[in-house]
């Protein structure tokens, strides 16, 4: 399908790795222009290279003055914004009784705060070209996980944007929509298997819930979704909290 994506400038937040990169590599295979916002800039090449195609920006986005400066420079070399991804983020474990203050402000910034930044100093480039937002959002927020106060209060925080946004933008024709993420194999959570007792066996253990298919969702899947809300094929889905999950979240646990 020809999403009409070809030449459009997306912000990718934390587009080299995870689900980020495999955003990076559907936006190329649709012709679009990738421009990677992260904090390596060794990753940002090599994802760049790996697909061929894009911009790397090397930024810490936890500054506020970083996020700022990111959106400058894609407007210094393209000329323009067409879309913009939230989707840099980390579940750092910050919870009620292992936090305290300083991390948990700490990990907002990691989850949240860059994400309104980035959207911020964006908007009178979106404004211009009635590009699209699309937050990159977590189960977590609407289940709990244990031990990660921040992260839900994060996602929570990403999914009342999405809403909020979506109805402050109607005016310019800007639409704004979360995906919604549950169970994605990324590199982040294979590091996490690998740290408990029997890996194996915890991933069986998720991996029998997930009703489709018994099976985690790939990165591309999600990337797949996320394509298909940046383009004007959803033109008329807005405010939408969108979950590419397998059914993990909504569905009775008994099937």
């Amino acid at each position: 399908m020809n999403l009409d994506l070809k030449g459009k400038i997306i912000v990718v937040t934390g587009g080299a790795k995870g689900i980020g990169a495999g955003i990076t590599k559907a936006l190329v295979a649709e012709g679009a222009i990738p421009v990677v916002v992260g904090r390596d800039a060794n990753d940002n090449d090599a994802i760049i290279k790996e697909v061929g195609a894009g911009f790397g920006i090397t930024a810490e986005l936890t500054h506020p003055e970083a996020c700022e400066n990111a959106v400058k420079a894609t407007i210094e070399k393209f000329g323009r914004i067409d879309g913009l991804v939230n989707n840099a983020g980390v579940n750092d474990g910050v919870g009620l009784e292992k936090g305290n203050y300083e991390s948990f402000i700490a990990s907002l910034h990691k989850n949240l705060v860059h994400y309104y930044l980035m959207a911020h100093h964006a908007l009178p480039e979106l404004i211009k070209s009635k590009g699209s937002i699309v937050n990159i959002g977590s189960k977590v927020a609407e289940t709990g996980q244990g031990n990660t106060s921040a992260y839900a209060a994060s996602n929570g925080g990403r999914n009342a944007l999405t809403r909020e946004w979506a109805v402050e933008l109607l005016k310019y024709g800007i639409r704004v929509n979360a995906l919604i993420v549950a169970e994605c194999y990324t590199p982040l959570y294979e590091k996490w298997i690998k740290t408990l007792p029997n890996p194996e066996e915890k991933l069986r253990s998720i991996t029998d819930k997930i009703p489709l298919g018994k099976r985690m969702t790939t990165a591309q899947e999600i990337a797949d979704m996320v394509i298909f809300l940046l383009s004007e094929r959803s033109s008329h889905t807005t405010g939408q909290l969108i979950h590419v999950d397998g059914g993990y979240t909504h569905l009775d646990r008994s099937l």
